[in-house]
């Protein structure tokens, strides 16, 4: 019995070393089994240098008592004798649960880590093959390989290898596994033996001789006949050997009462899972040469031959090598660097994206992937890059000057701490897990398990957050830094890369004119002026964004010219550099087409928009107005105050695409808008409001220039197709119609003559030829058309339309809103259409037939020739047209009876028509999504090319810039399109329907 005072003592001296459970720790040395342990200093000294001493105890305890009474002397003697022996099993049982569980079922291993050889410092396969030599099935194989890896735990945790040691010694255990298995497979099946030549090849992470303490271990096999098979016996062979490498795979994966050792994994072979899982070496040279994807070379970085016949084996890989070091040379080699580059943290669940140690922002997979990607893009001429392990490599780039040596520095000791806590979270249970773990107390163990003792879980989250920064600052820089340091002065003796290298990179990011891309940096970088110095800092980033759209060429080009304009404005270069919005916004601006970089490099100075967290909003029509119309109040004349208000126009047209195409693409501060729906109604209000404040502009300015403050006459404009609908893109033109109505006293002919001046005035200013671009006024769908007069009275309106209005004009008057002038006249106007838009009782039978034929007519006369049906946005099958006639017709039928009918907005229509039970949801949603889809495409070509079309653009790079706004990834503009088919041709279907009453 212990007395109180001798407990005190013992209760200090366990917290002092360590232990968060004293009084379970004070049980635990009570214990009979431990009493010739419990006085001794040495062990509770031992116990407090473990990552967990209570788990440490609690595993020893567990040790000592399954000790056959014979043996446990034996045991007790050597563990307070022998400090090396010691500080090697307590410090595994303090930090793993799983081996401390192993030893208590084999509680003879310990002896395993009693001597220590000068050979079994650093074991190789040679070694481990022998511990794993007297295995004859998957449950003797399964504890051999676990006391194998118990004294590679044991140098890890004692510090004796560092972590990329202790990865390599794993990685030859597992080939000794392999070996080992296929052995045990082929004394099973001495028939299949006999028929093939079978080799394993290692991939991942074994192959890169790092693996980890659990993974899965990737593989690929090859087999061949025997030597004088008949090669008709290709087939036998073949089936052979597949038995065989089943066989292997089930002795490593299956679970047994030992667990499990690893999964084998064979996915990475060609057409991974639904491919065969042998090939002939010349199939697989027939899979690589034809079919194979840019990452399955990526994945041959690593291969290796580990296990069955050498010969064929080496075979394979002398085969395969040459086509790796060609993979930055294919087509797609870009499209499937950036969709990888992508994937990395997409894939990972939301709520664990702050734990993921592998896959998360400055994860190992950020060093892993920079470092391939090097070694792919400079590999091809530079063979001492060919290594399959990420620090082998790392520090070869640095030696060629590929990667800076501070930087190459930085990363390898980020590289390392990182793989060390994936090793140790791993080795507390043996599970495969790459997530940092939660709970108090696995931090604690885990920082104690790396040296960190004072305060272990505040050191951690600290040390790790730092690496994690330096690995994503230097993933962003090793790849687009050195590019600059070719055109850059750089300090005496530092090695740079060299412009043909620099162009291979360039080349590799997607660059089409890498020669041009260096004079652009040069241009930009080169000096030693402070603006010189901060673009060196800004440019290794901005690269990286250009190299993430369809043409980076462009995005380079762009910021060239914007930084001419604006290199020597103090707030613009600080603005890029602080603000990191500002840059990425801007980057992902100027590469996505003509339209927007038009626009800014008009006016530069719009670049600060970027970086103003209001500056993407659009602002409203009172606003935009008020503005236009005070510019106009302050010129001196007519010319200058549009010009004025056509400038207002540039800057928010600019605003409305900088925000359409970064909500579209998203940026690391702002993800991509996940309602398509609502960035086409943004855009069409914002595009209808500046026109609208444009034309508002230019009325007064015409005004003013002849008549003073006051026409004439009173007069209004009145949108209808797609301005009155609020739902204008990029490319359209203002469809209006022009109302007046004499003031008193004045006689008609003088008012109309004021009102058609006026008008020719106001259209001759919006298309002056300037910088900005013309706003365009098309009046062809008033009153009989071309042929009428220009302007009406609101008299000779209602005459038309009561006596010769056809049943198109009633269905063109559904958009009408009146958009400047004389409100009160506008609001008459609209009453005065009411009626003919939303005839009472609906539309006659006669004037439905009519309404469709003019359909059929229009499909078949307007649509333009060669054009491809399913492809037109606006008249093709399942187009614009297609779903606003059929709208249209719903309202025309049911508006006089359905308030909610009454609008000019198509989606809103649709939605009241829905609402109404006039459509069901299905088919509501089919037309809405159709019509969505069609205008985005539309706005798409205008901000991609600069100017208007209804089909997709036939150029590569112009088709995948459409595609990045419409949510494709760069690669899957097939896709884009067959989307686009499938989705209108659904539509159509509902269109047949309800419109054609099919």
């Amino acid at each position: 019995m212990t007395v109180p005072g001798r407990r005190s003592s013992t209760f200090s001296r366990l917290l002092r070393h360590g232990f968060t459970d004293p009084s379970g720790a004070e049980r635990l040395l009570d214990v009979p089994e431990l009493a010739e342990l419990r006085g001794d200093s040495v062990l509770l000294d031992g116990l407090g240098a473990t990552a967990d001493p209570d788990l440490a105890l609690r595993g020893l305890v567990r040790l000592v008592e399954a000790q056959p009474d014979a043996e446990r002397q034996t045991f007790t003697t050597t563990l307070l004798a022998a400090k090396p022996f010691r500080d090697r099993l307590l410090g595994v049982l303090g930090a793993s649960e799983a081996l401390g569980d192993h030893l208590a079922r084999h509680p003879r291993d310990w002896e395993s880590l009693v001597t220590y050889e000068a050979a079994d410092l650093h074991p190789g396969v040679a070694e481990f093959e022998r511990g794993l030599a007297e295995a004859v099935d998957a449950v003797s194989l399964r504890v051999a390989y676990r006391r194998c890896l118990l004294a590679i735990a044991a140098r890890d945790v004692c510090g004796t290898t560092d972590v990329a040691e202790a990865a390599a010694e794993l990685a030859d255990l597992a080939t000794a596994t392999l070996r080992a298995a296929l052995a045990i497979a082929r004394t099973a099946a001495p028939a299949d033996a006999a028929l093939c030549r079978l080799s394993v090849i290692a991939m991942g992470k074994c192959g890169g001789h790092e693996l980890n303490y659990v993974s899965d271990v990737d593989v690929i096999f090859v087999a061949e006949p025997t030597d004088g098979t008949d090669a008709a016996d290709e087939g036998k062979a073949l089936q052979a050997a597949t038995r065989l490498a089943s066989h292997l795979m089930r002795i490593c994966s299956e679970t047994n009462i030992e667990g499990t050792i690893w999964p084998v994994d064979a996915n990475l072979r060609p057409e991974g899972r639904n491919g065969p899982l042998v090939r002939t070496l010349s199939s697989h040279l027939a899979y690589y040469q034809r079919w194979a994807k840019t990452w399955e070379f990526q994945a041959l970085l690593k291969a290796r031959a580990v296990a069955g016949d050498p010969e064929l084996g080496a075979q394979y890989i002398d085969a395969v090598s040459p086509l790796v070091w060609q993979a930055a040379e294919r087509e797609n080699f870009v499209p499937d660097v950036q969709k990888m580059r992508r994937r990395v943290v997409d894939n990972i669940p939301v709520a664990q994206v702050d734990r993921e140690l592998k896959l998360g922002p400055g994860g190992l997979r950020d060093v892993e992937f920079a470092v391939q990607l090097l070694q792919l893009v400079h590999g091809r001429s530079d063979a001492t890059l060919h290594s399959g392990t990420t620090l082998d490599a790392l520090a070869a780039l640095a030696a060629g000057g590929y990667v800076g040596r501070a930087d190459a520095s930085q990363l390898d000791e980020s590289y390392r701490f990182l793989r060390a806590m994936e090793h140790r979270i791993q080795l507390y249970r043996l599970r495969r897990t790459h997530l940092v773990p939660e709970d108090e107390a696995d931090l604690r163990r885990l920082g104690r398990s790396l040296g960190l003792r004072t305060d272990p879980v505040t050191e951690l989250n600290r040390t790790w957050k730092r690496h994690a920064a330096v690995v994503r600052r230097l993933h962003e820089k090793i790849f687009y830094r050195p590019l600059l340091d070719a055109v850059a002065q750089l300090a005496p003796g530092e090695i740079r890369l060299s412009p043909k290298a620099a162009g291979q990179r360039l080349e590799a990011l997607g660059y089409a004119d890498p020669a041009a891309a260096l004079r652009h940096l040069e241009a930009l970088a080169s000096g030693v002026s402070r603006k010189a110095a901060i673009q060196r800092t800004l440019l290794p980033v901005l690269l990286g964004w250009f190299a993430d759209s369809a043409d980076p060429d462009a995005g380079l080009l762009g910021f060239r010219k914007v930084s001419d304009a604006l290199g020597k404005t103090p707030w613009y270069l600080r603005l890029l550099r602080d603000e990191g919005a500002a840059a990425e916004n801007l980057a992902r601006v100027l590469s996505a087409g003509r339209l927007a970089p038009d626009l800014l490099l008009r006016a530069p100075e719009a670049v600060a928009l970027l970086g103003d967290p209001e500056g993407l909003k659009p602002r409203g029509r009172e606003h935009l107005e008020q503005e236009v119309l005070a510019a106009v109040g302050r010129a001196d004349d007519a010319e200058q105050a549009v010009a004025a208000a056509r400038g207002v126009r540039r800057r928010e047209l600019f605003r409305t695409a900088a925000a359409d195409l970064i909500g579209s693409y998203g940026t690391e501060d702002s993800p991509r808008e996940p309602d398509p729906g609502a960035l086409v109604d943004r855009v069409g209000e914002a595009v209808t409001d500046l026109n609208a404040a444009t034309i508002a502009g230019a009325l007064r300015a015409a005004v003013r220039a002849e008549w003073g403050e006051e026409l004439p006459t009173r007069f209004a404009v009145i949108g209808v197709g797609r301005f009155g609908g609020h739902e204008l893109g990029y490319g359209s033109d203002a469809d209006v119609l022009f109302v007046h109505e004499p003031r008193e006293g004045v006689d008609e002919q003088e008012a109309a003559r004021a009102a058609n001046r006026v008008v020719a005035e106001m259209r001759r200013l919006l298309q002056l030829p300037t910088t900005d671009p013309p706003l365009l006024i098309d009046a062809d769908l008033r009153p009989e058309g071309k042929s009428g007069p220009l302007v009406r009275t609101l008299k000779a309106y209602a005459a038309y339309y009561h006596r010769w209005s056809l049943v198109w004009e009633s269905q063109a008057l559904l958009r009408a809103a009146p958009m400047a002038g004389d409100a009160e006249l506008g609001a008459r106007f609209i009453e005065l259409v009411d009626p003919l838009r939303y005839p009472a009782e609906g539309l006659g039978e006669d004037a439905i037939r009519e309404i469709r034929r003019l359909k059929a007519r229009m499909e078949s006369e307007r649509l333009p020739r060669g054009a491809d049906p399913t492809l037109h946005a606006k008249l093709g099958r399942g187009g614009l047209s297609d779903v606003e006639w059929t709208v249209q017709l719903l309202q025309m039928r049911h508006g006089w009876a359905e308030p909610g009918l009454r609008t000019t907005r198509t989606r809103e229509a649709l939605a009241a028509a829905h609402a109404a039970g006039l459509i069901p949801t299905e088919e509501a949603q089919t037309l809405d999504e159709a019509w969505v889809l069609a205008t985005r495409v539309r706005n798409a070509v205008m901000l991609v090319r600069g100017r208007a079309g209804d089909t997709f653009p036939s150029g590569p790079r112009e088709l995948a810039a459409v595609g990045r706004y419409l949510g494709y990834e760069t690669g899957h503009v097939g896709e884009m399109v067959d989307d686009y088919r499938r989705i209108t041709r659904r539509a159509r279907a509902v269109v047949e329907e309800y419109f054609y009453g099919a």
